[in-house]
């Protein structure tokens, strides 16, 4: 975490810009781990979206950029977001997606989710989603779901007639899932999760699908 905290601090070029982490884990590991000054630390109850609610309730920022612990930001990030903001239309947005990775599989699955979230206007957690107060809490925040959490934000926000846009630049994931289970299973897996949800299977029930790891347990 420190060194996501001296990315962000890199990738901002020396201007003010409010960082806090949120930890779910019961043992609070990674605040443990975390040395950097000038971070807010927030304790949270386990699970995605209720960390990213917590931090938001904590945070001072007019804007809220959720970065997941595992993604990092392109270079000139937040002249980018501003950008997008700069629209009096759109009330946030996210980055167009790149893996981690040289692989030409994942590299296709980098582009092929980039086309969709552009597409259907849902850019998925690991994009970096950024939101204006205000749009974030008209929408009360992301739902306490165990997962999909950020595609139904995506979906309200759609709903409420809000509109987002998407930064230039592309937000960095690492390619640990893929890696770990495999691309394509992962990629069907997620695949498969999608449609059921848009079906209209509870995330609830899809939650075990999205956890499953056949060689390692989950980590968050």
């Amino acid at each position: 975490m420190n060194r996501v905290v001296d990315h962000i601090r890199t990738v901002g070029y020396g201007r003010r810009v409010e960082i806090l982490v949120a930890d779910g884990h019961p043992q609070r590991t990674t605040l443990a781990a975390l040395d950097r000054p000038g971070v807010l630390a927030v304790p949270a109850p386990r699970g995605r979206a209720r960390q990213m609610n917590a931090a938001a309730r904590k945070a001072s920022g007019d804007v809220l950029v959720f970065l997941h612990a595992d993604s990092t930001l392109p270079a000139g990030a937040f002249e980018a977001m501003e950008a997008v903001l700069s629209d009096p239309t759109r009330v946030g947005g996210a980055f167009d997606l790149a893996i981690r990775s040289t692989r030409f599989s994942l590299r296709l699955i980098a582009w092929v989710a980039t086309l969709r979230s552009r597409l259907t206007r849902t850019p998925y957690g690991d994009q970096a989603v950024f939101l204006t107060r205000p749009a974030f809490q008209a929408l009360g925040g992301y739902a306490d779901l165990p997962v999909l959490e950020d595609v139904d934000l995506m979906r309200r926000l759609r709903r409420a007639g809000m509109r987002i846009g998407f930064a230039k630049g592309r937000a960095v994931t690492s390619p640990r899932r893929w890696e770990t289970e495999g691309v394509w299973r992962r990629t069907f897996i997620n695949w498969a999760i999608i449609i059921l949800y848009i079906l209209g299977v509870p995330p609830e029930r899809l939650a075990p699908l999205h956890r499953t790891r056949p060689h390692t347990e989950e980590s968050s």
